[in-house]
């Protein structure tokens, strides 16, 4: 009886073990089987489920996703994040038929629109390197047509305000954003010219058409000063006669109220002493017709000297008797 017992007990036991390692395999199976169900999708990409090959969901939002195992679903990382790529330097020509060297950059990435992450995946087969090389072949061809509607001088050039290089970035973002959004999934973000240099045959007519840009800006500058010069002249000049003019007109007026004067005192003078008055015209006259080195010799007896011999009028009378009586004296 007592090995009979015992041997149920080991019966039971042998149960046991077995039920509690079958219990700790469905357990590990259960947590591999959530595992593979489990999705990690990390910040800045996205998870696109495939469902034997074939895209069926994206996720763009970071953390836990789930998916059936694989092999019936599996999951591909995207990255969302901004890349930037050169194109190195492209010979163009502009449209004055001159050429320059031009190595421009772009900045892009995948939005995190599930139609834009589905449309990338299958356009390059998430491969960055493939897309930023298709991106540099669209460039280098957006860069000849754009540069064919700009003049070198809209380029490069001495005057900073007359350089378009804002309008050649964007004339280039549009040539080739809606293209590769459509083709590739993949957003432009920026467009910029990172380099610009000139061949030497370029150099050269550069050169010489900032020569003589220089040289005609100075002739402009010297017949502006010219210019300025001449009407400084011309103003002065009209000032000039102005106040000669006007200090002739003060002088005339002058002269004409001083002979006003001098006639009204004349016309005082004789109404006063008629006699007195031609002898004083008469010194007048003496006085202006005859200088300090002048000789001359007239009759005393006409006028104006005759007043030295017969004095002022209306005493001729006296002088002639006075003469008369130093005649009749002798």
């Amino acid at each position: 009886m007592f090995a009979h017992h015992d041997d149920d007990h080991d019966h039971d036991e042998h149960d046991f073990g077995s039920m509690l390692r079958i219990g700790v395999a469905g357990l590990i199976l259960l947590a591999a089987i959530a595992a593979a169900c489990i999705v990690m999708v990390p910040a800045g990409e996205a998870g696109v489920i495939t469902r034997f090959g074939n895209p069926v969901r994206v996720v763009t939002e970071p953390g836990l996703a789930w998916k059936l195992p694989a092999p019936f679903e599996n999951t591909i990382l995207i990255d969302l994040r901004l890349r930037t790529t050169s194109t190195g330097l492209q010979d163009v020509g502009t449209r004055d038929g001159l050429r320059v060297l031009v190595q421009s950059y772009v900045a892009w990435q995948v939005p995190d629109d599930p139609d834009r992450v589905r449309q990338f995946l299958r356009s390059v087969r998430n491969q960055p390197d493939e897309a930023a090389r298709q991106l540099r072949s669209f460039v280098s061809a957006a860069l000849h047509i754009t540069s064919s509607n700009f003049d070198l001088t809209d380029l490069v050039n001495i005057d900073a305000s007359k350089v378009r290089l804002d309008g050649f970035e964007q004339q280039l973002h549009d040539q080739i954003a809606t293209r590769m959004l459509q083709v590739y999934g993949i957003e432009i973000r920026q467009v910029g010219v990172e380099r610009m240099t000139l061949p030497d045959e370029t150099l050269a007519a550069t050169v010489a058409r900032m020569k003589a840009e220089r040289e005609t800006a100075a002739a402009e500058r010297t017949a502006e000063g010219l210019r300025q010069a001449a009407a400084i002249r011309a103003d002065a000049d009209r000032d000039a006669r102005e106040v000669v003019a006007q200090a002739r007109e003060q002088a005339a007026r002058t002269e004409a109220d001083a002979q006003q004067a001098a006639a009204r005192i004349y016309a005082k003078a004789y109404e006063s002493d008629p006699g007195l008055y031609n002898t004083l015209r008469s010194l007048d006259a003496l006085n202006q017709v005859i200088g300090r080195n002048t000789s001359l010799v007239l009759r005393t007896d006409a006028a104006p000297f005759r007043v030295l011999v017969e004095g002022p009028p209306g005493t001729s009378g006296a002088g002639s008797a006075a003469a008369g009586g130093a005649r009749k004296t002798p």
